[in-house]
């Protein structure tokens, strides 16, 4: 697991990755609702740092600017701090250090949804999403498609399909009490 895999599982941090609007942020506050641990939105705090929204930030500084400031803080979270859950933004992972590090320090779960379940949510989620912005359908699945070959790279998947935030999030958390018991069961 990379150059430091001497942080117990136990300890590392747990971060949750897919395409946008899959309910990596409601699935997240569950899992560290139900593991004890503090929960970190990364598109959340970059707003909250820079005191504005992700399409402010991509229409005012664009799209390299805030893909270096996601960088910046999710090598840092990744790095130095354990114990958390964090929830990337969609657009994060198909960034190679992004991918390193968090494979090399975390446990990365990839919630996973078809594209058929994951069309019906379009109309919820596509004014807040500045990648969406101007898409026609097909190039939006073409990104889907495009990101998703990106998010097979993980430790662990959940199909989240057809089920609700809650099992989900119960999934997760016995995947994660199972790995610990099998990997570090003196513990």
């Amino acid at each position: 697991m990379g150059a430091y895999s001497n942080i117990p599982l136990r300890e590392r941090n747990i971060v949750l990755i897919g395409f946008m609007g899959v309910g990596k942020t409601t699935i997240g506050q569950l899992v560290a609702k139900k593991l004890y641990r503090d929960f970190i939105d990364v598109d959340q705090e970059i707003e909250k740092r820079h005191h504005m929204s992700i399409p402010d930030i991509f229409e005012q500084m664009g799209e390299n600017y805030f893909r270096k400031i996601e960088r910046e803080l999710i090598v840092d979270l990744c790095t130095n701090t354990r114990l958390k859950i964090i929830s990337l933004g969609g657009g994060a992972y198909l960034q190679e250090e992004v991918r390193n590090v968090c494979l090399s320090h975390c446990i990365v779960f990839f919630l996973d949804l078809s594209w058929e379940c994951w069309k019906e949510r379009l109309p919820l989620i596509v004014d807040n999403r500045p990648v969406l912005k101007n898409k026609t359908l097909e190039e939006v699945e073409q990104l889907f498609f495009q990101r998703r070959n990106v998010y097979s790279i993980h430790n662990s998947r959940v199909l989240t399909n057809n089920l609700d935030p809650e099992t989900a999030a119960n999934e997760i958390v016995e995947s994660i009490k199972w790995t610990w018991e099998v990997y570090e069961p003196n513990e």
